[in-house]
């Protein structure tokens, strides 16, 4: 069921980032409508699509880089489907739906990783931590569009160049709440995984640190973000400064979520059989 649902739902995202497209090209309403309505139809079948993984596989699909990538799709959408809710930023699908496409299409292209024990991949605590570390990223992926947005608006309205990207983008404020937005909601889920990972470590083998190369840019990655909140709620940071700090957080987010598992040797690493869990 998984191999028909997950193409479907790549399929259908792509349709909806083809209405987002027309949106962002003649700004007519009717289409980011529609375009909206196809991105729930995908993240419909997506769900499907992780049941059905789960189902099949006796735990939740979490042994890889391959399916990581296809979870963190699947975050990504619902996040933003989530934020439309709350912030409205009808432009985002123009972003985040061939984001969505571009996660699902890379996926296939990393090698499946070899399952070493289901019992461990079954524990609730280790669900938990890459649950909620996968949606932290996801929400951060959203800031990272918004913080894209306001360098390029904020680029044109200092060049009083008021041209096609002035009219179709929301304004500063309205991108800089979404800013905040994202990282008041992206920050303790981020927290709570990775508290929630090292607990797991410390309970299975009796060690809560293992200077694991990932464990070390997803630290560094917390850190990021905990300065700018520290920085936007205690000093008042705003704008560019804020901006730019999302985009570097998420580029943290790829090196620890991609770099990590790929390139660097490490508990998490995919170039070889570990004996510990992709997620952690």
């Amino acid at each position: 069921m998984s191999r028909f649902l997950l193409p479907m739902s790549a399929l259908i995202y792509l349709v909806g980032s083809v209405g987002y497209f027309v949106y962002l090209i003649k700004a007519n309403e009717a289409a980011q409508k529609v375009a909206y309505r196809v991105m729930a139809l995908g993240f419909a079948l997506h769900t499907g699509s992780v049941i059905a993984s789960t189902v099949a596989l006796g735990h939740f699909p979490i042994t890889g880089l391959r399916e990581g990538l296809m979870l963190f799709s699947w975050a990504v959408v619902g996040a933003f489907l989530l934020f439309q809710l709350k912030v409205n930023l009808k432009i985002l699908g123009a972003f985040v739906s061939p984001l969505a496409v571009m996660l699902l299409l890379l996926s296939p292209l990393f090698p499946p990783t070899v399952a070493l024990k289901a019992s461990v991949f079954k524990s609730g605590l280790l669900v938990m931590h890459v649950g909620l570390t996968i949606l932290g990223d996801a929400v951060f992926a959203l800031a990272f569009v918004g913080g894209f947005m306001y360098l390029v608006q904020e680029r044109q309205i200092k060049n009083k160049n008021f041209g096609f990207f002035y009219k179709r983008f929301p304004s500063l404020e309205s991108l800089d709440k979404l800013n905040h937005h994202c990282l008041v909601v992206g920050f303790p889920l981020l927290t709570a995984g990775l508290m929630l990972g090292f607990l797991y470590a410390g309970m299975v083998w009796k060690s809560y640190w293992h200077w694991d190369p990932k464990e070390v840019l997803a630290v560094a990655t917390w850190l990021i973000y905990a300065v700018l909140l520290h920085e936007r709620l205690a000093v008042g940071w705003r704008g560019r400064r804020a901006a730019i700090m999302a985009i570097v957080g998420f580029c943290a987010v790829l090196a620890t979520f991609i770099g990590a598992n790929y390139f660097l040797e490490g508990h998490h690493s995919i170039m070889g059989v570990s004996s510990k869990p992709w997620g952690l």
